[in-house]
């Protein structure tokens, strides 16, 4: 089929790579983000489907919206049989639906109708589900709410972060993908509507969400840090400067301090919760970067009592 492939982030490549080796199918047309600046020159990057397919000869478009007429006409000229779309990031307004014979088709990282929205994998692992997956489903106009041509289930590991869980996830999905296509060009998908009722929403996480609460118990930590591993990061303050958080481990055995009290041993750094322990594992203290927990002890030596995530201590000033 004459595919329209839309997607942006690394998590898409897998997906773009199985159409582009694909016998059946031609990649006629791509849409993504613009570039954009990143790094500490602020150099403009092409996104990572950008990248991957300016390099295959594939027409690319960056449009910041699909609502103006050039790109509208663009979509319709390429006279694609079905668009496939993997973190676009961008809205397909309601007059391009129908432009391709077979619709939009989505990858999404989550059992729909579990998780609709920006950030699904994230919410899954803050929430403590133990599975997740990916759903293949049609765009409509509500937020992930069109019929489900196909689906698969995966685990969540003990240490997973969004990042491990999402590549896995991005990885699955390439043949998942080509199943729903071949079957779609053989007419034989039977679509299967979602239960609304069941719904949960995932929105963008900021970076409050990545801000740890001491006082929560330590698996709710540990799933928050994994959750937000890598982005927006997990952070607490450390005198009142931001001290950003790799995951942790739990230490249950450890339930004498503090919410938010450290311990420093010989080789590991310990931090009280509302239940037990957590061990640290990389941190990066403001305007440094990543190092072992137990380095940066020797180096910013908390004194005995030291509570993460309280506010700096003031200095008082005598008068005379």
């Amino acid at each position: 089929m004459r595919v329209l492939f839309a997607g942006t982030p690394e998590a898409a490549l897998p997906v773009l790579h199985a159409l582009m080796d694909s016998t059946e199918h031609e990649v006629v047309g791509v849409l993504t983000r613009a570039d954009a600046r990143k790094g500490r020159g602020r150099t403009l990057r092409p996104s990572p489907v950008a990248a991957l397919a300016r390099g295959a000869g594939l027409e690319v478009r960056t449009p910041s919206t699909l609502r103006d007429q050039d790109t509208q006409e663009w979509v319709r000229s390429l006279a694609a049989e079905v668009a496939v779309v993997v973190a676009y990031g961008r809205l397909v307004p309601p007059e391009l639906l129908d432009a391709p014979t077979h619709g939009w088709l989505n990858l999404h990282f989550s059992l729909l109708p579990a998780w609709r929205g920006a950030a699904p994998v994230q919410r899954a692992l803050i929430a403590g589900d133990e599975v997740t997956g990916a759903t293949v489903f049609r765009l409509e106009e509500g937020l992930d709410t069109g019929p489900v041509y196909g689906r698969l289930t995966e685990a969540v590991r003990p240490t997973d972060t969004s990042g491990d869980l999402l590549g896995r996830l991005a990885d699955a999905g390439a043949p998942l993908i080509l199943d729903v296509l071949h079957a779609v060009a053989a007419g034989a998908v039977i679509p299967e509507p979602q239960d609304d009722a069941a719904a949960t929403l995932a929105p963008m996480l900021t970076a409050v969400d990545g801000l740890v609460t001491w006082s929560d118990p330590a698996p709710a930590i540990d799933r928050r840090v994994r959750g937000v591993t890598p982005a927006p990061g997990a952070h607490t303050t450390y005198q009142g400067l931001r001290l950003r958080l790799g995951p942790v481990t739990t230490a249950p055995e450890v339930t004498d301090l503090a919410p938010g009290q450290v311990r420093v041993g010989k080789r590991e750094v310990l931090v009280g919760t509302g239940s037990y322990a957590l061990r640290l594992g990389r941190v990066a203290p403001a305007g440094k970067n990543w190092m072992a927990a137990d380095a940066w002890a020797r180096g910013a030596r908390p004194a005995p009592g030291t509570v993460l995530g309280a506010p700096a201590p003031t200095q008082e000033v005598a008068h005379q």
